[in-house]
């Protein structure tokens, strides 16, 4: 489906996603707590990536680390993009990193994400879903 790379940058981590043969529409994009996508459903990667325990939604305050914007994917369903998440980080000594013991993974959703609904953003089912590693 495609991949998503992360540099860490003094505002944040910077993820480049390059992705192919994803359904046309808006699709909530998360980062999710367990660096697990086990079929079917994708449920083992868990929740949202949250190490502050914030309510979920941009629309509700800080939001989870792992809330970001709603992908637009266009009909030919290729998307390439990049996103700013300045909740998260690369250093694996910090609470908020990607790569805390038990890894993260990032999902998107058939839905998009109303960045209201706590605790998911009443997103839909997981349909993509990768392990976030070094």
């Amino acid at each position: 489906m495609g991949s998503v790379s992360f540099v860490q940058t003094p505002a944040g981590v910077l993820l480049r996603l390059s992705l192919i043969d994803v359904p046309t529409g808006e699709h909530a994009f998360h980062i999710h707590a367990v660096g697990k996508c086990e079929p079917p459903g994708f449920d083992s990667a868990g929740g949202h990536f949250n190490p502050a325990n914030a309510r979920h939604g941009m629309m509700s305050g800080p939001g989870h680390a792992g809330d970001m914007p709603n992908l637009h994917v266009p009909a030919s369903g290729a998307l390439d993009l990049e996103v700013l998440n300045a909740s998260i980080t690369l250093d694996k000594d910090k609470p908020n990193s990607v790569f805390h013991a038990g890894g993260t993974a990032i999902v998107i959703h058939a839905g998009k994400d109303d960045y209201t609904s706590d605790p998911a953003g009443n997103a839909g089912g997981r349909i993509i879903c990768g392990v976030i590693s070094e």
